[in-house]
């Protein structure tokens, strides 16, 4: 397969378990990619364990605008696609001290995506619309027990999604994923304290997977989703209908 064959796709937390996901099968298909996370070691041992050549690595925390752009920086060449996936999931209580939890909570999964999304655009492909696929979660929709301020960030992605898909049209086809409760490291603290009443609420009865969330993206990313725009995709068991 190589649908991706001479295109450039930036996947941010590729060091984790979903963004390492996308990774492997957008390279599987021919990409070439820039792997964007804060673990550089993680980094170096994906980017040597994928097929093709080429690949970039950029330790960053994507923590500014300046950051972004020099994380793209690293990579020659237009660029087709992104499938943004970093961010933080940080526990917290509504005491007023929970105010600096917000704000990192937002910097690093929200204001992340805007920024890298204004730093892409003056290099994206030209001759076919470029594709921008971000993370958000469904705890945007239900809320999250626990995680005021991950709920509002992700939230904010789906405006985000939703805007960039009208402003950019034909240029860009923009669209997001919203995870369910799948089975990484990142919620592992809300898997094993609520583990059980989790899977009642799930009507496929199990926890989701990293490559289950990577294979919607690889779609966003690919041929078969040219008329797919602005739209948030549900990745959660059927969640959302119960």
């Amino acid at each position: 397969m190589s649908e991706f064959e001479g295109k450039t796709i930036v996947v941010t937390g590729a060091a984790g378990a979903i963004g390492a996901e996308v990774a492997r099968m957008a390279a599987a298909r021919g990409a070439r990619l820039l792997l964007v996370d804060p673990n550089e070691v993680g980094l170096e041992e994906l980017a040597a364990a994928l097929p093709g050549s080429g690949h970039v690595v950029a330790p960053s925390l994507l923590h500014t605008p300046e950051a972004c752009a020099d994380a793209l920086s690293r990579i020659e060449g237009p660029l087709y696609g992104l499938v943004h996936m970093a961010g933080i999931y940080v526990p917290h209580d509504l005491e007023p001290g929970a105010r600096s939890v917000y704000d990192r909570t937002l910097a690093a999964n929200t204001t992340n995506a805007f920024d890298l999304a204004c730093a892409m655009l003056p290099r994206l492909v030209e001759d076919e619309p470029a594709r921008l696929v971000f993370a958000s979660s469904q705890a945007f929709r239900k809320g999250s027990l626990g995680h005021v301020a991950y709920s509002v960030a992700k939230g904010g992605v789906v405006g985000l999604v939703r805007a960039l898909s009208r402003n950019l049209k034909a240029r860009a086809l923009v669209n997001g994923v919203a995870p369910g409760v799948i089975d990484t490291p990142m919620p592992a603290h809300v898997i094993e304290a609520r583990g059980e009443d989790l899977l009642r609420d799930i009507p496929l009865g199990r926890l989701g997977r990293a490559d289950e969330v990577a294979g919607v993206c690889i779609f966003l990313l690919g041929p078969l989703s040219t008329y797919v725009t602005g739209q948030i995709i549900n990745i959660d068991g059927g969640v959302h209908n119960a």
